[in-house]
């Protein structure tokens, strides 16, 4: 089997991919000290986030549609070239020396739009880089990448904060697009054409690929409750933890201690073969019910800091697993659309969380909520099981590809 990266249009791909996520592994560090200080409102922040947030979830349905009508390797260009030219205009607000909150949350609102359509189009530039036997490879190589810049924006993230100033880290996200766009523009990518409709008409077909697979929408709800769960673990979990289990160093040791699970997860993931991945994945991301149940309990920091690392494992094990069956198991024209109402369903209770967390917190204490999002984890993820469509969900390989040479 030919290694992924041993396939040019793939190596760039992945090359490029790495520094955008990079790049985005720098900037809410950033972005977040950046508001603080021009600011200093919580709720500012709030606003920017949710300028980025909001329009991201609303176009993603409309991006797939654009991803599978259209040449997605164009498209991916066209959105990092836009999200190029956003985060260079919060660079040079910040740098300025006087930023307007108004021109930084139009800036997030350009940028989060443009990730919708950007986000659909992963699946069809994987599948249309690398042969059917190197899908998982693939995918795991990709999320070990993106998992390692999590380790490392962070540090890259403070150099920049306090040696050169906030304004810099957007600058170099900004140059992170506008290498990537330049690794897509020389590759070739294999595409499936699909044939002309209404928007509504592909829109529904891709809602219909999605309803027809039970293991399919009944494992996105379990994944929605688990983000809406890591909303609520990272809306209390600094609060909580500095209150009760040693304060914020503790806090920083358990995101450091998810860093490393993710990493760690998906390099197993390139190792493992589970006859039935979508059970396996399922079952593991039930493991999130502990670190929030542990928090909770007001348990020891070591045992907080290994359960977190635990079921971050096991969310870096299901990712490139779960897009791997994804791939190979939905047809190659309509992938986009399929993915991004994966995106959507998976990523639409993160602002439930955000919001109802500190209200639940303070009408019955930050216990309640966390306790209660462990057992929905829980029930979520481990009812899967009970699901015919997810038990017989079997490792298989993907639809032939073609991969072109360059």
């Amino acid at each position: 089997m030919t290694h992924p990266l041993r396939i040019r249009a793939f190596r760039l791909l992945f090359t490029g991919r790495t520094l955008s996520s990079l790049g985005d592994a720098v900037v809410p560090a950033a972005l977040a000290i950046a508001i603080s200080r021009a600011t200093g409102s919580a709720s500012a922040l709030a606003l920017v986030l949710g300028c980025a947030m909001v329009p991201r979830l609303l176009l993603l349905p409309l991006g797939g549609v654009v991803a599978d009508r259209l040449d997605a390797r164009k498209v991916a260009l066209t959105t990092d070239l836009v999200r190029c030219a956003a985060q260079l205009l919060v660079g040079l607000e910040l740098i300025g020396g006087t930023p307007r909150l108004a021109h930084i949350a139009v800036a997030e609102a350009i940028g989060g739009s443009a990730s919708a359509f950007a986000m659909p189009t992963t699946a069809p530039l994987v599948n249309g880089t690398v042969g059917a036997a190197g899908l998982l490879r693939a995918n795991a190589l990709t999320a070990s990448a993106a998992n390692a810049t999590r380790l490392a924006g962070p540090a890259v993230a403070g150099g920049l904060i306090f040696t050169a100033g906030p304004g810099w880290a957007f600058v170099l996200d900004a140059a992170s697009f506008a290498a990537s766009a330049s690794m897509l523009a020389v590759i070739r990518i294999r595409r499936e054409r699909i044939p002309a409709r209404s928007i509504r008409a592909d829109l529904v077909q891709g809602w219909s690929e999605v309803r027809s697979r039970d293991w399919y929408w009944t494992s996105l709800v379990a994944h929605g409750i688990w983000n809406g769960a890591a909303a609520v673990l990272a809306t209390l979990g600094p609060l909580v933890a500095h209150r009760r289990a040693g304060g914020d160093g503790v806090w920083v040791a358990v995101l450091e201690a998810g860093s490393v699970g993710l990493l760690l997860g998906s390099l197993l993931a390139s190792r493992a073969r589970p006859r039935r991945p979508i059970l396996t994945g399922n079952l593991g991301l039930a493991t999130y019910a502990l670190p929030l149940a542990l928090l909770a309990a007001g348990a020891p920091a070591w045992l907080l800091i290994a359960s977190y690392g635990l079921a971050l494992a096991a969310l870096g094990f299901l990712t490139p697993v779960w897009e791997t069956y994804v791939y190979a198991s939905v047809p190659a024209g309509v992938l986009a659309r399929v993915t991004s109402y994966d995106w959507l369903l998976s990523l639409a209770a993160m602002p439930v969380g955000y919001a109802v967390a500190p209200f639940a917190a303070g009408s019955f204490g930050p216990a309640a909520p966390l306790y209660v999002s462990a057992a929905l984890v829980a029930a979520a993820c481990l009812g899967t099981a009970a699901v015919p469509g997810v038990r017989a969900a079997r490792a298989l390989p993907a639809p032939e590809v073609r991969v072109p040479a360059a």
